[in-house]
């Protein structure tokens, strides 16, 4: 190369004009209160918090930690709810889940009235459960959950599948397209 090729490299890098990539970190919210109409890219409820949100659309996921309780109404979410060791998760009035719910290791739950483009997921929970109303475009998967669990009038593309949960659990009235298996069988 000649001095006039690296001459001209430098002039458009100090003017701005050459960029170089790097990777785009997505903003997170940490929810301790109330967010309403918004749109944020990921949202985090740390442990211990209370979040509630209301008309709140979320580009990326939900993350609710230990301890921490998340009740969200009327909410967009284009990824996953994801709760680890929460204390409550509550998703209700139309909220649109564009993947998964996944309450695990927590204690309780109540999906009503939402659609949910992929699977809910209830595992290893230790307080009531609830599915009621809800759109699931693949499985609800219930397992080893302890409080009680009540899934009734929920319309699921997938399976229906509850395996060792301590009680049984109870519902009605679930459409499913794929199988009712274990001891959701008669739901």
């Amino acid at each position: 190369m000649n001095k006039n090729h690296f001459l001209s490299i430098a002039i458009l890098s100090a003017a701005g004009v050459i960029s170089y990539s790097s990777p785009v970190l997505a903003d997170e919210i940490t929810c301790r209160s109330t967010l309403g109409s918004i749109t944020v890219d990921n949202v985090r409820v740390p442990s211990g918090a209370t979040c509630i949100l209301s008309q709140t659309k979320v580009k990326g996921n939900i993350k609710v930690e230990s301890n921490a309780t998340l009740r969200a109404s009327k909410v967009n979410v284009n990824g996953n709810i994801q709760a680890e060791y929460a204390k409550n998760v509550v998703v209700d009035s139309s909220s649109v889940i564009g993947g998964n719910i996944e309450i695990d290791e927590s204690e309780a739950a109540t999906i009503v009235n939402s659609r949910i483009n992929e699977d809910l997921e209830f595992d290893e929970n230790s307080a009531n459960l609830v599915a009621r109303g809800n759109t699931i475009g693949g499985n609800l998967e219930a397992f080893k959950n302890t409080g009680g669990l009540a899934i009734i009038n929920n319309r699921i593309n997938g399976n229906l599948q509850c395996k060792e949960n301590r009680t049984a659990p109870r519902g009605r009235g679930n459409i499913v397209k794929g199988n009712k298996e274990d001891q959701c069988s008669r739901l």
